[in-house]
């Protein structure tokens, strides 16, 4: 299955307490990705000191990352580091999957 395959099915999926809404079929939180994928990161709709601080750490528009772990927390890979991310912050990180 291709990385757009299993972010549609994500896509389809609500868990409780996840009332994010995706902007179109392609792109969706970070906090709803399946660990392993690497996804592009599309928009930051979080506060402004919030978002210059994502930026300042690597987390920025257009930055290729990888969700390595899921679980209450999210641990991504980021230009060769990890980063552990609350799932609320992940929700304000719009992300799009990359082509397999």
């Amino acid at each position: 299955m291709n990385a757009f395959a299993q972010f549609s099915q994500l896509e389809g999926r609500k868990r409780a307490g996840d009332d994010a809404v995706c902007a179109t079929p392609a792109t969706c939180p970070l906090s709803r990705v399946k660990a392993g994928m690497a996804v592009r990161i599309r928009k930051l709709s979080a506060p402004p000191e919030t978002m210059r601080r994502l930026r300042e750490i690597g987390l920025g528009e257009d930055q290729v990352i990888r969700l390595l772990i899921r679980q209450t927390n999210l641990i991504c890979l980021v230009c060769n580091a990890r980063l552990a991310l609350s799932s609320q912050l992940a929700q304000m990180i719009i992300v799009e999957p990359l082509a397999a």
